[in-house]
């Protein structure tokens, strides 16, 4: 599950050592989808697990349009199976080539396209490739359109949010794996602004740690934080030089 807004670490989280260290970039998967000729698979498994991870950020903009929950979804669910389908990218210069923005201008485009033909997308007829059921009670209140943000704002937090969520949830992953769960829920409260956060003294105490050992493991637990953000920023990109412009992207729409 991917965590609340209020459980992803925030801006000053990310300082430090994020904008350094080698990232493997060649095989990422928007680069894939870029580098990718015709019809192929690799291209297309690419684009799908982007789609999946990073919907929240299309549905907030739609619904942000004024409309209905289902027609949002609808829709929503109906520009990525296009999106799925067409897959045409011969547009997009691979130097500039970001998916934060691509999403966002091929979503205006699709929306346009959708109101100069004045119909609806039908409920129930395309499969439906995106979890949007999964989206839980409070993240569809917060997506309402009640506040004057701009739509563009509410899709950029949202795809800042969903970054770092993704981060999060890799590296509770291999704290898991590493059956070290009970030090990573106890590490994540020592990241600003956690709510529910404990002293390090507390924390120490309960893992039966020295203050010191538990201050080593926290620098591991934001050094690893790092690395796996500029992979994740990285699978979103076309070139390693756009990693750190979407970086400082990032954290200034955070700090917004």
């Amino acid at each position: 599950m991917v965590p609340a807004e209020d459980e992803v670490a925030s801006p000053s989280a990310i300082g430090g050592n994020a904008y350094h260290g080698p990232v493997a970039f060649t095989t990422t998967h928007w680069s894939v989808v870029l580098e990718a000729q015709g019809e192929s698979p690799a291209a297309h498994e690419a684009l799908e697990k982007l789609c999946r991870i990073y919907w929240r950020p299309i549905y907030s903009f739609v619904r942000r349009q004024g409309l209905g929950r289902e027609e949002a979804e609808d829709i929503t669910q109906g520009f990525f199976a296009q999106l799925l389908e067409r897959r045409k990218f011969g547009a997009l210069r691979k130097e500039k080539g970001r998916l934060r923005s691509f999403l966002l201008g091929a979503l205006k485009y699709f929306l346009a396209d959708v109101q100069r033909r004045a119909r609806a997308i039908k409920r129930g007829k395309a499969q439906r490739l995106i979890p949007l059921q999964d989206l839980r009670v409070d993240e569809r209140v917060e997506m309402e359109p009640a506040d004057p943000v701009t739509a563009e704002m509410i899709y950029e937090r949202r795809w800042a949010l969903t970054v770092l969520a993704q981060v999060l949830e890799r590296l509770k992953n291999e704290y898991r794996t590493a059956g070290n769960a009970a030090l990573f829920d106890s590490l994540k409260q020592l990241l600003p602004d956690e709510p529910g956060s404990s002293s390090q003294v507390e924390i120490a105490a309960r893992l039966g740690m020295t203050e010191n050992a538990l201050r080593q493991a926290f620098y591991r637990f934001r050094q690893r934080y790092q690395l796996l953000l500029r992979e994740e920023i990285a699978h979103t990109v076309a070139t390693p030089g756009d990693i750190e412009d979407e970086l400082r992207h990032l954290i200034a729409v955070l700090e917004a």
